[in-house]
């Protein structure tokens, strides 16, 4: 049996338990015709029906608008955003899958592509028209996209149970390339919006300022106890560590 992405995750069990029956619970929603879309969304940020109209909503908002630099996470609902950004002459910075490359991420420049900003910004296409670099090579960056397993109302995401997308958000925070003005937006399926404070959290999960379905942004402010991510290496384990050349080569 395939692990799940939470195997090697640290931190309290029980919070971790109850992220991993909601996601479980949200996957089995989900898996019905006319919201989800192959592969299956079990054990992956789910790709769902109506992805191209949430990228393109999301082009709308003013805060797309003032974005040069985006960075988003590699996941197929958020393709058409990626591929958005390249045909709006953004910057696009992609994450490698699971940061398991010395250097973790793709740095896509539109005005350098091989490829359609389609093909370009594809998981398999982005090895042919980006380069690979490391976080000291990244530039500020305006607007964070990342998936999300469901959101809640209050802006509390809940990812597939990997870790990965708090984990880059807290490097590029610690490299000053991500500050309070940086804009965090997800791209989901209506059904993947639960309700305020149904989504645990713990100070370093990442906080969902925009969430942008096909028909609707909701804008999320931001908590009293909100700050920059930081990593906590108490709840890194060192399975997980040793998984991440990035993360061997700053742990303390």
């Amino acid at each position: 049996m395939a692990k799940h992405h939470d195997h090697d995750a640290g931190g309290d069990a029980a919070l971790l338990a109850a992220k991993a029956r909601l996601r479980t619970e949200v996957w089995a929603e989900l898996d019905v015709p006319g919201v989800a879309r192959f592969p299956r969304p079990a054990n992956r940020i789910p790709n769902f029906v109506g992805a191209e109209a949430a990228a393109r909503r999301l082009a709308d908002t003013p805060e797309w608008a003032v974005a040069a630099t985006v960075k988003a996470n590699p996941d197929s609902p958020q393709w058409p955003v990626r591929q958005r950004a390249l045909v709006d002459g953004k910057l696009l910075y992609m994450a490698v899958p699971r940061l398991a490359e010395r250097n973790p991420f793709f740095l896509l420049d539109p005005a350098q592509l091989v490829d359609s900003p389609r093909a370009a910004s594809s998981i398999k296409g982005a090895s042919r028209s980006a380069r690979t670099v490391d976080v000291d090579e990244l530039a500020p960056v305006d607007l964070v996209v990342t998936g999300c397993v469901a959101v809640d109302a209050s802006g509390a995401r809940l990812g597939k149970g990997g870790g990965f997308s708090d984990l880059e958000l807290a490097v590029a925070a610690e490299a000053g390339l991500v500050d309070a003005h940086t804009v965090v937006v997800t791209t989901v399926h209506e059904l993947q919006i639960l309700a305020r404070g149904t989504i645990p959290t713990t100070v370093h999960d990442i906080h969902v300022d925009l969430i942008v379905t096909p028909d609707r942004a909701v804008r999320c402010a931001r908590p009293a106890s909100w700050s920059l991510p930081r990593l906590a290496w108490d709840e890194l384990t060192d399975e997980k560590i040793a998984a991440i050349p990035l993360l061997q080569r700053r742990r303390p």
